[in-house]
């Protein structure tokens, strides 16, 4: 009767164990990374009004359970972010946003460079089993037809070959109204991240959908 009682007991402590871990997993703020340029590094914005930062209050607004990680640096090309990928995108990271490009663009580099280093993280990520969001960019008009063509297709051709999401456009809504940008016409102020994150916000919350 005594070992019948303990196996009970024994078992029931196994139970509590196993479901308060899965519990405690199931508890674990996710890292979601932003990793891009100065349109995510928050160029020109005080601390609070950055666009992972208004992102992440978005989320936790939504029942989030998420951190989100800057890891913007201002000035990178789609070639800086590959070289930073693997201390940018750490270990554990549950989920990416990858803005780059937007500076090749501004700078008239060649689309191919862009191309291969997208290319290069997307499939860094997609080895290390990180769902992405992809968020694209417009080229702008001065640079012609052909160029902005094959400019403004290259998100596109590289999300459905590996398979991620796309949020076409991050500045949509924002791009070229005074109102919504600093001085020199090219990066968001405070009023601008907030229309920037409420747009991309389903398309946030779809990527962390896939976690669960």
């Amino acid at each position: 009767m005594r070992l019948a009682t303990y196996g009970i007991f024994r078992a029931a402590v196994q139970a509590l164990a196993f479901f308060g871990a899965l519990a405690t997993a199931e508890a674990r703020t996710l890292q979601l990374v932003a990793f891009g340029d100065s349109l995510t590094a928050g160029y020109g914005l005080k601390a609070g009004v950055r666009f992972p930062e208004v992102l992440e209050r978005e989320l936790k607004s939504a029942g989030y359970d998420v951190k989100v990680i800057n890891a913007g640096v201002s000035g990178d090309t789609a070639e800086d972010g590959l070289v930073r990928f693997d201390w940018s995108v750490p270990e554990g990271t549950d989920a990416l946003i990858v803005e780059l490009g937007a500076n090749n663009m501004l700078r008239g580099m060649p689309i191919e460079g862009a191309k291969r280093a997208l290319s290069a993280i997307l499939e860094k990520a997609r080895q290390t089993h990180i769902p992405t969001l992809l968020t694209g960019m417009k080229a702008a008009p001065n640079f012609g037809p052909d160029y902005r063509a094959a400019y403004d297709q290259l998100f596109p051709d590289l999300a459905r070959r590996y398979g991620v999401a796309l949020y076409p456009f991050f500045l949509d809504g924002v791009a070229a109204d005074p109102k919504l940008n600093q001085p020199d016409g090219l990066h968001p102020n405070a009023e601008g991240v907030k229309i920037i994150v409420a747009r991309m916000l389903p398309s946030v919350e779809a990527l962390l959908t896939k976690l669960k």
